[in-house]
């Protein structure tokens, strides 16, 4: 993720304070709700079919015609790019918060909250949560936060490059197994036709297998790849300190950024579509499509941020900039509001159990649908409240009393999620 040296001297290596002026959270809010709604276009994919069709598209349902172009437009465009930005905006969110302030028993209150909750969504609800690693990994990233800018990219790149090396050793062990057998995947028929049955059976049938997965999902987020994740959250604080997130840079400087970010990280992306494609999936050679994704979704992301800065600072679209900061800043009910939608859809009995029957290209359907109801109930939510109903629950957890609700929310509120 290649900076100019200038950008990361601006901070001068110091925090900043944990009250900015208000306004300069509106770029941070913008690009919360770009994330949260981005990140929904490939979590679709774990709501809706077995979780080995993740990686291994094959395992599940259609891979052709329309169906493969879907899954090809969303790995190369949105795949681990807004769960980037999202983690980055956790850090981000910490130096908000917390800042230049000793005191951080408000901060570790948060996080701990934040895991208990983490741990209901993902036993109760959808094996696919990512609040327990952010709130574990933000209790760790608090502690960096006098660090200067560059120590914090550094570090960040380096835990990355780690966590890439981590998973890419594994792969090569798992395929040098004698007599290894595809099923360790989760994508043999036995596999896939117990967990379509159990999700259509209903809510309680398919809690046993939520909960396996979300464990093992867990240990995989906190292993393997949390070099990544904490990675990312530490270059989102520094992101933070030098005022990239605060739409405070020159214009120029975002162009220098977001322009080469875009373009070679989505080549990259768009290879990796394109390689896993005409080799039909082979399990072989799929650790070259992933790294290839893996770098070029870092690159995509700072690209798709230093174009939200921009725009920002333009002035231009000043109604869709407050729309998606609003949804940015419900952004924690929004992603768990996400869950609930999604599981109603698929689950079986209260919800209509339509598990592995919606082809990819009807889930891109879906995840438009949901983008429409949220970008307009968040700012019609606010016009009438101060926080999102979650954020509103967290707080109140949080400050251990409970908050003012009622009331029309600042522009923009307190960065919760």
């Amino acid at each position: 993720m290649p900076l100019p040296l200038g950008f990361i001297r601006q901070s001068g290596g110091r925090a900043m304070s944990a009250a900015p002026a208000t306004e300069r959270l509106t770029g941070i809010d913008a690009l919360r709700g770009v994330a949260v709604l981005g990140i929904l276009m490939m979590n679709v994919q774990a709501f809706a079919m077995v979780p080995g069709a993740y990686d291994y598209p094959l395992a599940h349902m259609d891979m052709s015609g329309l169906n493969a172009q879907v899954w090809a437009l969303g790995h190369t465009v949105f795949s681990m790019k807004f769960i980037t930005i999202f983690s980055a905006l956790f850090g981000a969110g910490i130096m908000l918060m917390v800042g230049e302030s000793q005191d951080t028993s408000l901060h570790y209150r948060r996080m701990w909250w934040l895991f208990a909750i983490g741990m209901l969504h993902a036993y109760l609800l959808w094996y696919g949560d990512i609040l327990v690693p952010y709130a574990l990994f933000g209790m760790l990233a608090v502690k960096m936060r006098f660090w200067s800018a560059g120590k914090l990219i550094i570090w960040g790149l380096a835990l990355i490059a780690l966590s890439g090396v981590l998973v890419i050793g594994l792969f090569h062990g798992v395929m040098a197994m004698k007599g290894f057998d595809p099923a360790i995947l989760g994508v043999s028929e036995e596999i896939v036709a117990a967990s379509v049955a159990a999700n259509q059976a209903g809510y309680l049938a398919q809690l046993p297998d939520n909960a396996l997965t979300a464990a093992g999902a867990q240990f995989a987020s906190l292993t393997m790849f949390g070099g990544r994740i904490f990675g990312v959250m530490l270059i989102g604080m520094a992101l933070f300190k030098t005022g990239f997130l605060s739409a405070t840079l020159k214009s120029r400087t975002y162009f220098a950024i977001g322009v080469p970010g875009l373009v070679f990280g989505l080549a990259l992306s768009a290879w990796s579509s394109e390689h896993a494609l005409a080799t039909n999936f082979a399990l072989e050679t799929a650790w070259q499509s992933g790294l290839s994704n893996y770098a070029g979704s870092l690159l995509a992301a700072l690209g798709y941020a230093a174009g939200i800065m921009l725009i920002c600072k333009s002035g231009r679209a000043g109604w869709l900039v407050q729309v998606l900061a609003a949804t940015g800043r419900m952004a924690f009910t929004n992603y768990l509001t996400q869950t609930l939608i999604m599981s109603f859809i698929f689950v079986g009995a209260p919800g209509l159990g339509l598990y592995g029957t919606v082809e990819r290209i009807d889930q891109a359907k879906l995840v438009l649908l949901v983008w429409a109801l949220q970008l307009i109930w968040s700012p019609l939510w606010l016009s009438r409240f101060r926080f999102g109903p979650f954020e509103w629950v967290w707080r109140s957890l949080s400050y251990r009393r409970l908050q003012p609700l009622l009331g029309k929310a600042e522009a923009p509120a307190t960065p919760d999620a």
